[in-house]
């Protein structure tokens, strides 16, 4: 897959294989199925292709890649199916790298935050409590939040200067 992958350093793999990625599959099936929701068979491919890339993919990576006989998708495919699965919380877009990712924090609500790489563009979802301030702020004018998503960019610890 044609990653957003700039730096000339190698990387591990950090996507998910075999055991690991039928087990996240198969946490999100059983997600969806208690959220009355169906896990098409577009929506596990473009979560599987997200999982196995293991880093931020765009669109139009996840289209050319959908096909497992090699043909790409058409693009509403893809973007129904990311949309999809943005909504079930089972992926975030990035929105400065016009990307996405799978989410592998389970069904509890949480603040998507993201360390990016600038180097290499992988991204790390990390855990907070959340910017209580503006939380704060939305529930004093009755603001219902939908999702909030937090972008850092930086350098990795393997693109660091060491």
């Amino acid at each position: 897959m044609a990653q957003l992958h700039a730096c000339d350093h190698h990387h591990a793999a950090p996507g998910l294989a075999e055991r690991a990625l039928l087990a996240e599959l198969d946490a999100a099936s059983r997600r969806c199925d208690r959220a009355q929701e169906k896990l098409t068979t577009g929506r596990r491919r473009v979560l599987e292709l997200l999982l196995r890339a293991g880093r931020p993919a765009k669109a139009y990576d996840l289209i050319a890649q959908f096909g497992e006989d090699g043909r790409p998708a058409k693009p509403p495919t893809v973007y129904r199916a990311l949309d999809f699965l943005e909504r079930q919380g089972l992926a975030h877009r990035i929105e400065s790298l016009n990307a996405y990712v799978a989410c592998r924090q389970g069904d509890k609500p949480h603040v998507a935050a993201f360390l990016i790489c600038d180097c290499c563009h992988t991204s790390r979802e990390v855990e907070i409590g959340g910017p209580p301030d503006l939380i704060a702020a939305g529930d004093k004018i009755g603001f219902a939040f939908k999702g909030v998503t937090i972008e850092g960019h930086g350098l990795c610890a393997e693109c660091g200067p060491g």
